[in-house]
């Protein structure tokens, strides 16, 4: 499992940072975020597209019509567009969730910003996004994109990912150290 994930991995990276390079060199690296950004929104709103990305059932050609379509549709065109048909070309397609997220990551980087996955038990309000936000650029010293979502399974507290660092404060995981910790006792 954990080959296929670094193999995942470095595909991802490899064609996020060839798009990085292209876009760049076009100067439409603004439009091409924009546009995988969209498509990523469209793959989380729909479990059919969803599957067609990452079901190996279907062919190149099967899938390569659909996102043509679909691309055209969306109003996605361009680099971004071609960068998607050329996933569906070479069968990497299922990788293409990672490879945007690399993508994103590349251009971050680039841009000296970090981006910290929050997840919460319920929504955060903005005074409480602004807060964190403030608190991870004094700590990381970079300006930092906070992309927050909702578990409620948390039951309270947060877990606070930037890079490779993790903070987990939720009461799960607390419950789940007491739990543990009983169980040594008795």
């Amino acid at each position: 499992m954990t080959d296929n994930v670094s193999l995942v991995s470095g595909v991802a990276k490899r064609y996020a940072s060839a798009l990085l390079g292209l876009a760049e060199d076009e100067g439409v690296t603004a439009d091409v975020e924009r546009d995988l950004t969209a498509f990523e929104g469209m793959i989380a709103e729909s479990d059919d597209l969803d599957r067609l990305v990452r079901s190996p059932v279907f062919s190149a050609e099967e899938q390569l019509a659909a996102l043509s379509a679909l691309l055209d549709k969306a109003g996605i065109s361009g680099l971004a567009s071609n960068f998607v048909k050329l996933a569906a070309r070479n069968r990497r397609l299922f990788v293409l969730p990672d490879m945007i997220k690399s993508f994103r990551v590349l251009l971050a980087e680039q841009r000296g910003e970090a981006t910290a996955e929050v997840t919460s038990a319920t929504a955060l309000s903005d005074e409480h996004v602004a807060a964190l936000k403030e608190a991870l650029t004094a700590s990381t010293g970079k300006s930092v994109n906070i992309a927050a979502t909702v578990d409620p399974a948390l039951i309270g507290g947060l877990v606070v990912k930037v890079g490779s660092r993790m903070i987990d404060t939720s009461l799960r995981t607390k419950l789940n150290s007491l739990k543990f910790a009983m169980k040594e006792v008795g």
